[in-house]
C-alpha cells in the first residue's frame, strides 16, 4: 500500500471506540484509505485500536520507526504481543478475523472468496488510477503526469464503476476506495445520472453511526478534474 504524502499530524486518539482494552496500535492517518477501512473495521467489530500521532515523512524516516517497521511502511499494525503487520488490506483482514461472529470475512469459503475478490478489484482497478489523477492533478506528485495519462486512468475508473454499477455487493473496502472516484473522475452529474446506486451505496455506508467520523467529510468534486499543462 502506498503512503498518503502528507507533512502533518493527525492524531486519532479520538476515534477509540470501545471500553475494552487496545488490540494493539495502529500507525496510519485518516486521509488514507486503508487506515479509514481499518478503524471501520475494528468499529463494526467492537475492538479498541490505539493510534499513536504519526507525521508523514518523518515519523516513517526515523530510526525508531524503521526498527519496529522494515521500510518505515504506513499504516502498519503492532498488537499488545509484539506481532506486526504491514499493508492496508491484511491489517484490516486480521482485525476483522479477531471477531468471526461480526461476519465481515463472510460466514464460509464462497462468502470470504468473493470479498477477496472486491477488495482486490476496489483497490486496483478503481482507487489506484483514481489516485492517480487525484495526486497527479491536484498535488503534482507524478513527474510527467499528463493529458493522456489521465484520460487512460478515467477509462479504465469508468470501466470499473460500470461494472460496479451492475453488480454491487456491500463491503466496507470499496465505500473507502469510491472516495476517491469522487474525488477525480466522477463529478456531480456522474454520481447522480451515471453511477446512481453505486454513490447511494457509498452514501449509505459513510452515514454509518459507528463509522461515520472515521470516513469524515468526502470532499467530492462538482466537475471531473482536468488536466492543464503548464
Amino acid at each position: 500500500m502506498n503512503d498518503v504524502e502528507s507533512k502533518s499530524t493527525t492524531d486519532l486518539g479520538s476515534f477509540l471506540v470501545s471500553n475494552t482494552a487496545p488490540i494493539g496500535k495502529l500507525y496510519g492517518d485518516l486521509r488514507q484509505y486503508q487506515t479509514k477501512a481499518i478503524l471501520s473495521a475494528a468499529i463494526i467489530s467492537g475492538l479498541e485500536i490505539e493510534q499513536p500521532p504519526t507525521e508523514f515523512g518523518i515519523t516513517k524516516k526515523s530510526p525508531e520507526f524503521i526498527r519496529k517497521v522494515p521500510l518505515g511502511r504506513i499504516p502498519s499494525f503492532e498488537d499488545n504481543e509484539g506481532f506486526k503487520l504491514t499493508e492496508g488490506v491484511a491489517i484490516a483482514r486480521y482485525v476483522s478475523s479477531l471477531v468471526p461472529e461480526a461476519g465481515l470475512l463472510g460466514h464460509n469459503t464462497k462468502e470470504t472468496a468473493q470479498i477477496d475478490q472486491w477488495i482486490h478489484f476496489a483497490e486496483a482497478e478503481i482507487v489506484i488510477p483514481a489516485n492517480n489523477i487525484y495526486v497527479g492533478i491536484t498535488f503534482k506528485y507524478l513527474p510527467g503526469f499528463n493529458e493522456k495519462q489521465r484520460k487512460y486512468y478515467q477509462e479504465r475508473v469508468e470501466l470499473s464503476l460500470k461494472f460496479l454499477e451492475d453488480y454491487l455487493t456491500p463491503h466496507i473496502i470499496l465505500a473507502v476506495c469510491l472516495r476517491r472516484a469522487g474525488q477525480s473522475v466522477c463529478g456531480a452529474k456522474e454520481r447522480e445520472h451515471v453511477y446512481p446506486h453505486t454513490f447511494a451505496y457509498f452514501a449509505k455506508v459513510n452515514s454509518n453511526a459507528r463509522i461515520k467520523h472515521v470516513f469524515g467529510e468526502s470532499d467530492f468534486v462538482d466537475e471531473p478534474l482536468t488536466f492543464k499543462a503548464e
